[in-house]
C-alpha cells in the first residue's frame, strides 16, 4: 500500500451513544454527522461525556469534533422544566 493510499484508508472509530455502540468511519465528524448516527430528535441534545473536572460538551450540529475510540456521548432533552409536572 503505498502511503497515498494508506492516507484514504479511513479507521473505524468505536462511540458509544446512550450506552449503545457504534462505529465512525473516521476520526473527525461535524454535529450534525454524530446526531445523525442514532438519529437524534430534534428536542434533545448530544452530548460528549467528559470524565474529570471538566464539564460535559454539547455537541453542536455546525460544529467539527475529534472523535477518539471509546468516547461516549448520551442526549438529554433541549429543555428541562423542574417542577412541571
Amino acid at each position: 500500500m503505498t502511503t497515498q493510499e494508506s492516507a484514504n484508508v479511513h479507521r473505524v472509530i468505536p462511540i458509544f451513544i446512550d450506552d449503545v455502540k457504534y462505529e465512525l468511519s473516521g476520526a473527525k465528524a461535524s454535529g450534525a454527522q454524530l446526531r445523525a448516527v442514532v438519529p437524534v430528535p430534534a428536542d434533545r441534545d448530544l452530548w460528549l461525556d467528559v470524565h474529570g473536572p471538566k464539564d460535559d460538551i454539547l455537541i453542536r450540529p455546525e460544529q467539527e469534533y475529534e472523535v477518539t475510540p471509546g468516547s461516549h456521548f448520551y442526549t438529554a432533552p433541549s429543555t428541562i422544566n423542574p417542577g412541571a409536572r
